[in-house]
């Protein structure tokens, strides 16, 4: 199963405001394995960053100035996503409402990415959700998971969308019950031979049978009426050996 972690940084807080994406940060899961294959990118929005946001994430205008819009890299970014089974987002509307009013304003015939997705079978999920499912009542923000299940979020001084996207790929890894590894995902086709050659070896490997010497027999024949003499209900294994012989 092929899995995309997601996540956006923008120049405000409200798409209907007129704010636009400034970051797009992607990491690929594939096996439950983070792949080590990304896409990241910083976005020319057109207009001004907001204060607050810029307290956030601390990009500001100076950075985007020379960088493509968001029409320049929106092939290379799909690109990335298509094949997908899943793409993970925390706080799905948030980013959605972004992402669809940037797909929306290109000549591109994508004009959200449910459409985008739903032309590709693949779903879209909200690890927020997913958090507020399993730890109802609690705070569910990228740092308190990271915290409840012991993820390094030490160089998060700053949100951004290629280190946000990062943490959310090995908290749902987490959360979803299974082991995270950082380790590049092996190759369908290097993983199959390595399955086949264990295979062969243990399947030519020859059973060897060392039978027990008389004295051996002796010494465990002695432990038994031992046990049978000491313990309040007997021996069990003579026992049975017992009722094995009277039946035969």
């Amino acid at each position: 199963m092929r899995i995309i972690a997601l996540d956006t940084e923008t120049t405000g807080l409200e798409v209907s405001e007129g704010h636009r994406i400034i970051e797009i940060g992607c990491v690929e899961i594939e096996h439950r394995r983070l792949t080590g294959r990304e896409f990241h990118r910083l976005i020319n929005p057109g207009r001004a960053v907001d204060a607050a946001a810029f307290e956030v994430h601390g990009i500001g205008d100076e950075q985007l100035a020379d960088k493509p819009t968001f029409a320049e890299i929106e092939e290379e970014f799909l690109g990335f996503l298509r094949g997908a089974d899943e793409i993970i987002i925390h706080n799905a509307p948030f980013d959605l409402g972004f992402l669809d009013r940037e797909l929306s304003s290109t000549a591109s015939p994508t004009t959200s990415l449910s459409e985008f997705c739903e032309a590709q079978d693949c779903e879209i999920r909200d690890t927020l959700q997913d958090a507020r499912a399993r730890h109802p009542g609690q705070r569910n923000s990228i740092d308190s998971l990271c915290k409840r299940y012991n993820i390094d979020s030490s160089a998060r001084e700053k949100h951004g969308a290629a280190l946000d996207a990062r943490l959310l790929a090995q908290v749902h890894l987490a959360m979803t019950g299974g082991q995270i590894s950082l380790e590049l995902a092996e190759p369908p086709s290097l993983a199959k031979a390595a399955a086949a050659a264990r295979q062969a070896r243990s399947s030519s490997a020859a059973l060897v049978s060392y039978p027990p010497s008389s004295e051996e027999l002796a010494a465990h024949r002695s432990l038994l009426e031992q046990i049978d003499a000491e313990a309040k209900q007997g021996c069990l294994w003579l026992q049975a050996k017992a009722a094995s012989q009277a039946d035969a």
